[in-house]
């Protein structure tokens, strides 16, 4: 203290206390319940990246059939893999199957885009097959089989691998083919085979029959015909460049190939003619483009990718639906059971738990047995889901007005004259809105799982050209996966990733609609 004294007066200078005035508004807003409950989910990383996915999903199903892609279907291309002319560059969607092959079969494959390139039946060399565009061949190893039989694992572009069809058309039709041809530079029309020459074999696969367009031995192994004497070939001798695969086409007297045979009709309109087509340049004559499916083709020949942005429309469609009523019906049931209780709750009570031992599984039947004929088969499928769907819901709600309507700040509203109705939907709900969200969130995926579910068993038939489900393209490829992956893992990817995501969405939810949390830091 005595050095206190000591300090001369000049060190001391007033504090100026205008800025500490009782008077003074801090720059500072409230956060409403909904900005607030959008900070603490985004603070949710799993829930964030959950809400994303979805997100891309929806706008995959949204986009992609805006995108132009033909609904039409092509059976010739059924259950082909992914391909795609700009990834294949990259060795991504070549369209190609990987397989273990004989050398008649190699030769097969190979003879493919030597065809190709031999439009006229002028004749066209082993090289020029292999490097054909046509060439289906992507790769080839050499393995050694048992004994002496050598074998080769190959991957083989199976849009390419169809090669050649047999095609009843008009005669207008053929014009049109051979004017486009004139026009495009592309080939489409080739010369038929000599079906009755003995060096013709005919397949087993009635699909594959104009393929086979060179001389063969009855052993299926190509020859070259030398003085009246087949000599076979082998796979060496060709990819040596010792032979060349010699033509078994249809000429006419002078030599000619011949490219069409009349089947019928009298007029030019009505002449019907068997033609043999490239196919893979006959789809590009027919639809204007090169055939190409990012995920493949389904197992009747429409585009997969289209098939499942459409079953993900479907899925998520009556999933919404089922939610938004089952979270109306079940917030109000419950709101009243838990908010009166007694004899109110105990009716009410009673008649959930008579409905909740309902099967839904034969609820769903019966009502696609006897509804669906009238309404359809999408609104009877939501009368199945509703019909117990909301009991859950309700019994949420009911536990969460339980647990809330003794609370000091109803009791006060109640002491201030607050109606019944406004303690409800005023006090009451927003504090069971977390839960009750997440519950109707969560509906989501498992109206998802039960949708598919029935598709997949076939107690819903989805199966039309504009419509389908996730489920029947999965029961589609039950039984052919193990051949087709790719029927099978796509649409698994996408309902696996619905289900996940929607249960990490509505967890983020309850938490983030929780108002006990309201300014807690994570």
């Amino acid at each position: 203290m005595e050095e206190l004294k000591n300090i001369p007066k000049e060190k001391f200078e007033f504090a100026d206390r205008s800025d500490m005035s009782h008077d003074k508004k801090f720059d500072t807003k409230p956060i409403g319940y909904f900005k607030d409950a959008f900070l603490r989910f985004c603070k949710n990383k799993a829930s964030v990246v959950a809400a994303i996915i979805i997100f891309a999903i929806i706008l995959y199903a949204i986009i992609t059939p805006l995108c132009g892609i033909p609904e039409f279907i092509d059976t010739t291309y059924a259950k082909m893999g992914p391909r795609n002319l700009v990834l294949r560059e990259i060795g991504i969607a070549t369209g190609g199957s990987s397989d273990n092959y004989n050398e008649r079969y190699m030769i097969y494959h190979y003879a493919l885009g030597v065809a190709a390139e031999d439009a006229e039946g002028t004749g066209a060399t082993w090289q020029e097959g292999v490097e054909s565009y046509y060439q289906p061949v992507l790769s080839m190893k050499e393995k050694q089989g048992r004994g002496n039989n050598v074998t080769y694992d190959a991957s083989v572009d199976t849009y390419l691998d169809v090669g050649f069809r047999y095609r009843s058309i008009s005669q207008s039709e053929y014009n049109s083919i051979r004017e486009w041809e004139e026009q495009s530079g592309i080939k489409v029309l080739y010369p038929l085979i000599d079906e009755k020459s003995g060096y013709y074999v005919a397949p087993a696969d009635q699909n594959i029959t104009a393929n086979y367009w060179y001389k063969m031995s009855s052993k299926w192994q190509p020859v070259n015909v030398v003085n009246g004497k087949a000599e076979e070939i082998s796979l060496d001798d060709l990819l040596s460049g010792d032979a060349q695969l010699e033509d078994n086409y249809l000429r006419d007297e002078s030599g000619n190939p011949v490219y069409y045979q009349y089947t019928g009709g009298g007029t030019s309109e009505t002449a019907q003619y068997r033609v043999r087509v490239l196919y893979y340049n006959y789809y590009v004559y027919q639809h204007g483009f090169e055939p190409q499916y990012l995920f493949g083709t389904d197992s009747q020949g429409y585009d997969l990718s289209l098939r499942m942005a459409r079953g993900v429309q479907l899925s998520l469609l009556i999933a919404v639906c089922v939610s938004v009523i089952n979270l109306v019906l079940g917030a109000i049931y419950g709101a009243i059971e838990g908010y009166y209780g007694g004899a109110v709750d105990l009716v009410m009570e009673r008649i959930a738990d008579i409905l909740s031992g309902v099967p839904f599984i034969v609820v769903a039947t019966l009502f696609q047995i006897h509804l669906a004929a009238q309404v359809g088969a999408i609104p009877s499928l939501l009368f199945a889901f509703v019909l117990t769907g909301w009991i859950s819901t309700a019994a949420r709600t009911r536990t969460q007005f339980y647990r809330f309507k003794n609370s000091e700040y109803v009791l006060a509203a109640r002491t201030l004259g607050a109606r019944d109705r406004r303690i409800i939907w005023k006090h009451i709900f927003p504090n069971s809105l977390g839960t009750i969200i997440t519950s109707s969130i969560l509906i989501i995926p498992s109206v998802i799982f039960s949708e598919s579910m029935l598709s997949f068993l076939g107690i819903v038939n989805f199966g039309s050209s504009t419509m389908t489900s996730l489920g029947t393209l999965l029961s589609d490829a039950a039984s052919i996966w193990t051949r087709y992956p790719h029927l099978m893992v796509f649409p698994a990817i996408i309902i696996s990733l619905l289900m996940i995501c929607f249960n990490l969405f509505g967890n983020g939810l309850r938490d983030a609609f929780n108002p006990s949390l309201r300014g807690v830091e994570e």
